[in-house]
């Protein structure tokens, strides 16, 4: 990310791009169905989906090579330089259960099938593959493509006798229709036969109109190695281990083997009355297989080399806010607890989510963030009812574009907050996750100023509390938070989700 790049960035203009799972007004969401984990591959090509019932869908592009493609003859034959880019649409793919809800008898506790994380692994052969985990048990997905032969309705055509084509039409069922046919496709029974045939009329069944399809089959299971919840897991760039972190460990595993793997991270104490914070979230660097970063509950980012030691938080490069000027409370520790961290494709910058900011970090200055960005700076004089109702827990997911130079979170009343690095941009831009509404956050200094100090903001709460210009700004639905974001790799397309739909939005 040059400086250079950074000081000409601006904000995008957001729109509108696709739904999934629209909820329609007043409809109950069940707990089962609320969305839990979103994910891109590195293509961009297909976007998967987990949900807290241990389901996991995913979509894929649609086919536009050749409207693509006709557009651009349609530009060279008009001698326009201009090309024209369009935002990827997604379609239902596939889906599967991932996890089952267990019972472990020996510590007397459930297991919910609920989706922690999703991520996508190196395509091999054509095929898709794909990790997935719950609280104990992560799990290795092949998503194969198989062609699907439908089988038209008859066509009444032929002037064959009534009996002999129910004769021949019920042998054809009872055969073909449980197997599968020389060329290994698979045949499937899509549309009713007619009733309204008249007795001197028959047909004969048309099965040439063959369709993509997708099954999915568990290929690895990788368990009983955490005895606390998966909080994350990630794929290494060679393509051949990946790291899985629970509160107090981070083990490396071999995509191969599933009976072991190796402790790389131990912040368990001998006496657990000495323990002062948990493990976060684990992220393997996205250019450097042996770079490790892991976050802590106390807003600490530790960076380690696996090349250094085998066990890595002996010997590691802590970045942490040493300037932070917030007056030390009793909540301070607790919102300071970092839920997401991502780095950036340029190898060198992270980005990390707190329960109030938004944190760029440079690798190369441990001492503060490069820009920390306020999310919902106006509920700081409400961390107390937050406690009470443990909202101040809730974990945000956060998404850095793949050019470094924008970055994007999630907030209450279902906003989604999006930043460009660069001069003047630090109030952002502002979406609620709905299929009509959008809305920019003013740029006026008047509120800039106002929230310079905590007693400022405090009286600007109290005052503005009730102006409908202000409302989406001071009032708060805790009920409705936009937890989980996913940023395209190749393009400005943002995927996040409210309850059990999934938004996507373009610029």
């Amino acid at each position: 990310m040059s400086s250079t790049a950074a000081n000409s960035s601006s904000p995008l203009d957001w729109k509108f791009s696709q739904v999934f799972g629209e909820r329609r007004p007043g409809e109950d969401v069940e707990n089962i169905d609320v969305i839990s984990a979103i994910e891109f591959d590195k293509s961009g090509d297909y976007l998967a989906v987990g949900d807290r019932g241990g389901r996991v869908v995913i979509f894929e592009t649609k086919a536009s090579k050749d409207v693509t493609s006709k557009q651009h003859l349609r530009n060279a034959s008009e001698g326009s330089d201009d090309v024209v880019i369009q935002h990827p649409e997604y379609r239902y793919k596939t889906e599967f259960q991932s996890h089952e809800p267990e019972f472990d008898y020996l510590k007397s506790v459930e297991i919910e099938e609920k989706i922690n994380k999703l991520k996508w692994c190196t395509t091999l052969n054509g095929s898709l593959f794909m990790l997935s985990t719950n609280d104990k048990t992560i799990k290795l997905w092949k998503i194969k493509e198989r062609k699907v032969k439908k089988v038209k309705e008859m066509d009444l055509t032929r002037n064959v006798s009534s009996e002999s084509a129910l004769l021949s039409e019920s042998s054809f069922l009872s055969h073909e229709s449980k197997s599968s046919v020389a060329n290994g496709h698979q045949l499937e029974w899509i549309d009713n036969i007619k009733t309204s045939v008249s007795p001197s009329s028959t047909g004969y069944m048309n099965g040439e109109n063959i369709v993509d399809g997708a099954i999915a089959r568990c290929r690895r299971m990788y368990g009983h190695a955490h005895d606390y919840n998966i909080n994350s897991i990630s794929n290494n760039s060679d393509g051949e281990t990946f790291v899985s972190a629970d509160d107090l460990r981070i083990n490396l595993w071999n995509l191969e083997v599933t009976d072991q793997c190796f402790n790389i991270v131990d912040m368990k104490p001998s006496n657990m009355d000495d323990l002062t914070e948990v493990i976060t979230s684990a992220e393997f660097h996205l250019l450097h297989c042996n770079l490790l970063a892991y976050s802590s509950s106390r807003g600490f980012i530790r960076l380690v080399d696996m090349r250094q030691s085998a066990l890595c938080d002996r010997s590691a490069t802590m970045l942490q806010d040493t300037e932070s000027r917030v007056q030390k409370t009793f909540f301070t520790e607790i919102v300071a607890s970092i839920s997401s961290i991502k780095f950036a494709t340029d190898g060198r910058h992270i980005l990390s989510r707190d329960y109030m900011n938004l944190k760029l970090w440079d690798m190369r200055m441990p001492t503060s963030p490069v820009v920390a960005y306020k999310i919902h700076e106006h509920l700081r004089p409400k961390l107390c009812d937050l406690y009470n109702n443990d909202a101040i827990f809730d974990k945000f997911d956060c998404c850095i574009s793949g050019d470094g130079n924008h970055f994007a979170t999630g907030s209450y009343s279902n906003h989604m907050r999006i930043f460009s690095n660069g001069v003047g941009t630090e109030d952002g831009t502002t979406l609620e996750a709905s299929r009509h509404s959008y809305r920019k956050r003013q740029q006026q200094s008047a509120s800039r100023a106002r929230r310079s100090s905590l007693s400022n903001l405090t009286r600007g709460f109290y005052k503005q509390g009730h102006d409908a210009s202000e409302n989406n700004e001071f009032s708060c639905d805790l009920k409705s938070k936009l937890l989980h974001i996913s940023w395209h790799p190749k393009t400005n397309l943002i995927a996040c989700s409210t309850g059990n739909s999934l938004f996507m939005y373009h610029a």
